[in-house]
């Protein structure tokens, strides 16, 4: 018989609030059976909970809607996997060893040991350690990504440090354990959660760039030799271009559609004189054109700053978030680093089940999700237990029969109400006398 489980995540973002349900088959399979989402977020700024009031609000609504959807109904949702994003995320580069008191083999245990002394390296008491991400591993002279069931007398590691504000993950849990009573199973680094389902291991090897763009934020990763080499945010996205076409005299709701519908981030080969709502589509175009080249002026830099050239990642970049569905943008990307740029999309291994929402606009959701079910054998949701009446048919004193519905009174006859009385008291089984209900 198969045992299915099922989980749920939570991505919490300056633009959307979006949950996920998922079913996880016996052999691994993971389906999302339903999603939900509310946008227009201002309780959250730079991935930081600033309204915990709001936020938890919307979150409840979020989950009560995706507990009365049939592939989920009558189960409850009582913990979630969370994601972390936002501006303080990004990677400290540390080293630790340990010598081992003979030559052995390197087992979990003593991976694990040197991932705890990873997570207590001493840094800015302004940051937390949210992971460790090994990078390399050397035992004796020999390097290597797959250090387990070697032999050697020591061990020596790099790790990244995934590191962020304290208040970061500290407002997230107000939010959700003691304002909406949902567990948190676990916080998952989102940009490294959509690069597990995102990047191929062929482009992690070959060296290649994820580049979430986002609202505020505009999250890079890049990856080299198979592992990560660099993480960081930029304070920066899409949201930026809307402020900025919001001073031509338009509400930022306008602007946002007039960014969607009719915005570029290249240059457009001739002016024009086109008017669009009172405004010069020539004005409108310089403005999206110069923010959109500092954001990719500002993505392409975290290149150098990684150590690399362009040249070294020949995978590419890989693009997804809600910025980077701007006209242009992936060509502008591709123009000014002359490298392979393509939009990140669901792995067939994941199966959409629910595409009411589409799937570009749901990625990072589904990745924690995905991270959450296959990392661990926790379970999210939990049917609700129905106390079964006794054999003899009879309620337990705890279970409250429904109340009869108030209604008028009627006079009736004395000997005509005790016979209905007695009909009644037949039919119902119940002995006690109703005539104050009468």
């Amino acid at each position: 018989m198969n045992k299915e489980r099922y989980v749920a995540a939570v991505e919490v973002s300056s633009s959307k609030i979006m949950a996920v349900v998922g079913k996880v088959s016996d052999d691994g399979q993971v389906a999302v059976i339903a999603t939900e989402q509310e946008r227009g977020v201002e309780g959250v700024r730079y991935g930081i909970v600033q309204n915990l009031e709001e936020t938890a609000m919307r979150i409840a609504r979020i989950l009560e809607k995706l507990q009365r959807k049939p592939a989920v109904a009558p189960r409850q949702i009582t913990s979630l996997f969370v994601g972390l994003s936002g501006r303080s995320l990004h990677s400290i580069s540390t080293k630790v060893s340990q010598t081992l008191p003979n030559e052995m083999e390197i087992t979990q245990d003593i991976l694990d040991r040197l991932y705890q002394q990873a997570l207590a390296t001493d840094i800015d008491a302004s940051l937390c350690v949210v992971d460790a991400i090994p990078r390399t591993y050397t035992i004796g002279k020999y390097e290597t990504q797959s250090p387990k069931g070697t032999i050697g007398n020591d061990i020596r590691a790099v790790y990244d440090l995934i590191v962020c504000r304290p208040e970061m993950q500290r407002n997230l849990t107000r939010t959700l354990s003691e304002k909406t009573a949902v567990d948190i199973k676990k916080f998952i680094v989102t940009a490294l959660s959509t690069a597990q389902i995102i990047l191929s291991s062929e482009e992690k090897r070959q060296g290649c760039m994820l580049v979430d763009m986002g609202a505020e934020t505009t999250t890079v990763s890049i990856y080299k030799n198979g592992h990560l080499a660099y993480f960081a945010t930029l304070p920066m996205g899409g949201r930026n271009i809307t402020r900025d076409i919001t001073s031509l005299g338009v509400l930022e709701e306008k602007a946002e559609e007039i960014k969607v519908t009719s915005g570029n981030a290249i240059a457009l080969e001739s002016q024009t004189s086109l008017n669009l709502g009172g405004l010069k589509m020539s004005e409108v175009s310089g403005i999206i054109v110069a923010r959109a080249e500092e954001i990719v002026a500002n993505i392409i830099e975290q290149i150098s700053y990684a150590g690399l050239k362009e040249s070294d990642l020949p995978g590419g970049l890989i693009c997804i978030g809600g910025a980077s569905k701007l006209n242009g943008i992936i060509d502008l990307l591709a123009n000014k680093t002359g490298l392979p740029v393509r939009r990140g999309q669901l792995p067939p291994y994941i199966v959409m089940q629910d595409s009411r929402i589409p799937v570009s606009d749901a990625l990072q959701a589904v990745s924690i999700l995905y991270a959450g079910a296959t990392n661990s054998t926790d379970e999210c949701l939990d049917i609700p237990v129905t106390e079964d009446l006794p054999i003899d048919g009879t309620a337990n004193e705890e279970v409250q029969k429904p109340q009869k519905p108030a209604g008028p009174k009627h006079t009736t006859p004395g000997w005509l109400s005790r016979i209905g009385d007695k009909l009644s008291n037949v039919f119902s089984g119940d002995s006690e006398d109703d005539s104050d209900l009468l």
